[in-house]
């Protein structure tokens, strides 16, 4: 089948063949009901026109299994069966409301905006689906508002068809087999679940009008009062590009219009301009509106014989001669879901196992729907696909989940999906098989040809092309060669350049950059030019009437009436201002002409001419002209009725002849010559054109030898460059390993800054801010903006103003420093400068840091406090006391002590308990109280010891202990006070 768009349609034309009124073909504002039968056709056609009335408002279409080498009655005999007029559709036809239009035998139909476009067969007999072809064409242009009508006939046309209208929103309704006269297509659609109604035929008329009374089939249509729809929808795409970023501009008019319309029943707006300002303040209607034009219909194996072919016949051709080593690239654009990726990997899985192949292949399939994307990666799909696969494919490549299905990892690992547009953005390159099925029929025909261009240049040279059966390469037949016309297989012949040209004509990524300043949607509006207007005006109205011919006479611009001296020649069309003369003007003409091309500047006559009704005389005038820049040359005729007698006067340039029969041999006589110098110049200009073509065969033979040497030095940079690219792939790779390491080190290092609670300031070579942390605003008021100012400009809150210096002075003798300094709200910090170090260990600055020790140094001052009370209550104290640490040994002595006993306080540090005195302390029970760890709970007072005392003699003391524990220094200390009770004889 070749796709609706593979040449520009003709011109949309009514019925009666006049031209439709500018912009009927825009918007088909009514549904169009496709009805498909073969056998017993004509009976429930006829029964479906007798219930359905004349003004539904719909237009029907009907398309059957004629025989090709006879003409149809069907139009003559549906015409007793509905008041509608009944038409053979005809090739450009429009189809209009109240309208039944029949397919002519022996053609395959399409619809293309609203428009039909006939073609003869490509299929053979037998093997032609007319009702799928266009079912499917009718789907895409029409949309929510196709309807599609499967009635008696054998064999499974329309299921197809049937399909994709469902899939695109459309009604459909299929015969019930109980009542058809061959239930073979209607049991066909109805088991493989697109019949949205089964009825007998008299019902479906009133489930049609039942239907197109709903809501939301009337929304499948424009509102009425719209503004004209390119204009509408060239100003909302365009707010919807500036969302999406995607130009939907050249996407057909009448499925956009039609989608835009149902988002505009949804949201409750009849005016178009209303809704384009309601997408513009609302982002996310503007989402919606994307989401709704983007159009996911794919199956698993959609059209199974077009696969079969892939694997039986393309294959075997694309792997012949291939190494065992070879990676097939293979690239699926517009791949929706991933069911059509999925099945190229599947069939080409099976085919490499059973030709024993160790070649790998390489998928890449790409869609615009992000959503989509996603799904395909996932690889789960409904239960509902073993319909389209087999049960030997569903066992090996499918494992079971949930409620679905999951691709198996082998099939997977095949397919890299990807989201692109392949209008935007440019393809992938080197691929051995390109397919891109049901995309283009979405487009305009000049986008679809930018597109097979666009896959001419991506494929290698022998790559493969499949499309859908109702698409093509159309015009670029010098791109392609079909290898299967029915299922769209096409090998690539093998010419970038070319293919890159043609591209760069339709798709943005292959265009020049437009220069700065140039809008290309609104061109600068030509001025008009005053002196060319009046010139114009000038030759229209004195100017007599002209022909401009070539050399040989070939009329190329006409300018006023020559009805009274030339008419179209009889017989073959021929432009040639001779044969188009009247009789009696043609030997003139002749002469004239000659005259020119032989070089005479100007040349004027006077004939007469024989239009019917007698000879007229006339004034023939002829000059040769060059275009502006001297490179064509040309013959201006011009011809105005003679003023006066000329009888008595002669033809200039030639004898006046006596008889008319004289005259008519001379005509003839200068007719021959002329015939037989054009024939001879004709002859002379083919020499020396065959001469000039063997130069040009010979400068062309040495074209293509440096094309070809070109041509080696291009793959050879090609195969350097792949190389490179691979080799920065991997260093790309590394990158951006390397990147998260290093956003993971910048976390953990801010964390860590954040966190460890010690102000820091990092200072470059200038004394300037690199960097702070958080805890350095208690210090500096820093805020974002201040890195790269001088810390210097900043004011402190350190009392002291020689930081800085000293800061700056580690940079010269990369020795640290360190200080304590006060703030002026008198808390204290430890700060210190240290040289900034880089990994190569070279100094780039200076790094300070502030550690608070305010509560150290409040703590200090505290203890000062106490051990200054403490020394005053041991030199106060009348008693002797002694201070012993865990070991018995003496931390210090009161001055009492030191009286009675007859020591120095000072001197008594680190003595043992026991040698005091020269053992005055030596009390067995008093060692015993202090040698067994003296623990908690264990103080004692009034112990009686007898003790001889230098000086004083024998003497009585009443010893007491009190546990002390030091909190700063972590350890027990023993506070021993001694009573003198008197001489030991008293006691």
């Amino acid at each position: 089948m070749t796709t609706p768009t593979s040449s520009d349609p003709p011109e949309a034309a009514a019925p009666d063949g006049q031209p439709l009124p500018p912009g009927a073909m825009d918007v088909v504002p009514f549904p169009v009901v496709a009805l498909g039968a073969s056998a017993g056709g004509l009976d429930v056609f006829r029964e479906f026109f007798r219930h359905m009335p004349a003004d539904s408002g719909m237009g029907f279409v009907l398309v059957a299994h004629f025989d090709p080498d006879h003409p149809s009655l069907l139009v003559d005999l549906l015409k007793s069966a509905t008041a509608m007029p009944v038409v053979e559709a005809e090739d450009g036809m429009a189809v209009l409301p109240d309208r039944v239009h029949v397919i002519a035998p022996n053609r395959d139909m399409v619809i293309s905006e609203g428009v039909l476009h006939l073609s003869l067969p490509d299929a053979p007999r037998g093997h032609r689906m007319p009702i799928d072809r266009f079912m499917r064409s009718l789907a895409v242009d029409q949309a929510e508002a196709a309807i599609g009508i499967v009635l008696s006939g054998t064999g499974s046309d329309g299921t197809l068809g049937l399909r994709e209208i469902t899939g695109l929103g459309g009604l459909t309704l299929v015969q019930d087999p109980a009542t058809a006269s061959f239930d073979g297509m209607p049991g066909s659609a109805i088991r493989a679940g697109y019949a949205a109604h089964v009825l007998p035929v008299e019902r479906m008329p009133a489930c049609l009008l039942a239907e197109l009374r709903k809501p939301a089939r009337r929304a499948a249509h424009l509102p009425a009062g719209a503004p004209p729809q390119g204009q509408v929808l060239d100003r909302l795409l365009n707010v919807l590009r500036s969302f999406t970023g995607h130009d939907f501009s050249r996407y057909k008019k009448t499925t956009v219009g039609r989608r835009v319309a149902r988002r505009m029943a949804h949201c409750n707006i009849e005016n178009v301009d209303i809704y384009t300002r309601y997408v513009k303040e609302h982002p996310v209607e503007a989402q919606a509106l994307f989401r709704e034009l983007l159009i996911n219909v794919t199956s698993f194996f959609r059209n199974p014989e077009a696969f079969q072919v892939l694997q039986r016949e393309i294959l075997p051709q694309m792997v012949a001669g291939k190494p065992g080593d070879y990676v097939f690239r293979v690239w699926v654009a517009g791949c929706s879901t991933g069911e059509e990726a999925y099945s190229i990997a599947i069939v080409m899985r099976e085919f490499l196992l059973e030709a024993h192949s160790s070649a790998r292949v390489q998928i890449f399939a790409t869609d615009l729907d992000d959503d989509a994307i996603a799904t395909a990666r996932a690889a789960i799909y409904p239960p509902n696909i073993a319909a389209d696969l087999s049960p030997e494919r569903l066992q090996r490549f499918f494992v079971p989940e949930g409620s679905g299905y999951r691709l198996c990892k082998e099939i997977r690992e095949m397919v890299v999906f990807a989201v692109q547009d392949i209008i935007q953005d440019p393809p992938f390159t080197k691929l051995d098989l390109v397919s891109c099925r049901n995309v283009m029929i979405y487009l305009e025909a000049e986008l679809q040809h930018g597109l097979v261009a666009e896959f001419s240049y991506a494929l290698k040279p022998g790559g493969v092309l499949f499309l859908s059966p109702s698409e093509g390469v159309g015009r670029h037949t010098d791109l392609f060669t079909p290898m299967d016309s029915r299922w769209k297989f096409y090998r690539s012949i093998g010419r970038p350049l070319a293919a890159r040209q043609m591209v760069a004509t339709a798709l943005p990524w292959a265009r020049p950059v437009t220069p700065p300043g140039v809008d290309p949607a609104h061109p600068k509006q030509k001025e008009v030019n005053l002196a060319d207007l009046t010139r114009r005006a000038l030759v229209q109205a004195y100017a007599p009437p002209s022909v401009l011919t070539d050399m040989q006479g070939n009329v190329l611009f006409v300018h006023g009436d020559l009805g009274d001296w030339l008419r179209p020649a009889p017989g073959h069309a021929s432009l040639n201002v001779v044969s188009m003369a009247y009789e009696g003007l043609q030997g003139d003409l002749l002469g004239a002409v000659r005259a020119a091309a032989g070089g005479v500047s100007t040349l004027d006559l006077e004939s007469s001419v024989n239009a019917g009704d007698g000879a007229g005389p006339l004034s023939l005038s002829a000059r040769p002209v060059k275009d502006a820049e001297g490179a064509d040359s040309f013959i201006l005729l011009s011809f105005r009725p003679a003023t006066g007698d000329t009888s008595a006067r002669p033809r200039r340039g030639r004898r006046r002849a006596s008889s008319p029969g004289a005259r008519r041999a001379e005509e003839l006589e200068g007719l021959l010559a002329h015939t037989a110098e054009s024939l001879q110049a004709t002859i002379e200009e083919q020499q020396a054109s065959y001469e000039e073509l063997q130069s040009a065969n010979e400068e062309l033979q040495s074209t293509n030898e440096e094309v070809r040497s070109t041509n080696e030095e291009l793959e050879t940079s090609k195969e350097e460059l792949q190389s490179l690219n691979e080799e920065l792939s991997t260093v790309n790779a590394e990158l951006q390993a390397k990147v998260e390491l290093l956003v993971a080190t910048q976390n953990d290092m801010k964390n860590l800054l954040d966190n460890v609670g010690v102000g820091t300031i990092f200072l470059d070579a200038r004394m300037q801010i690199r960097r702070f942390t958080r805890e350095a605003t208690r210090l500096y008021p820093l805020v974002e903006s201040d890195v790269g100012r001088a810390l210097a400009d900043i004011k402190s809150e350190i009392d002291d103003d020689t930081l800085l210096t000293e800061a700056a002075g580690v940079l010269t003798t990369l020795i640290p420093r360190e200080r304590e300094v006060r703030t002026r709200s008198g808390l204290w910090y430890r700060a210190r400068a240290e040289p900034y170090r880089t990994l190569d260990d070279t100094i780039e600055g200076v790094v300070l840091t502030f550690t608070d020790i305010t509560a150290r140094v409040d703590a200090e001052a505290a203890m000062g406090e106490v051990r200054a009370l403490a020394e005053a209550l041991m030199e106060t104290v009348q008693e002797p006391v002694l201070v012993l640490d865990g070991a018995l040994k003496v931390v210090s002595a009161s001055a009492a002590y030191g009286r009675m006993f007859g020591q120095a306080p000072g001197s008594l540090a680190g003595t043992s308990l026991h040698e005091l005195g020269g053992g005055l302390w030596s009390d067995p029970v008093l060692a015993q109280k202090l040698a067994r760890g003296f623990g908690p709970g264990e103080d004692f007072e009034g112990l009686r010891v007898h003790a001889v005392v230098p000086g004083l003699g024998p003497r009585l003391f009443d010893l007491a202990a009190r546990r002390l524990v030091s909190a700063r220094e972590a350890r027990v200390l023993i506070l021993l006070t001694f009573a003198d009770r008197g001489p030991a004889g008293a006691a």
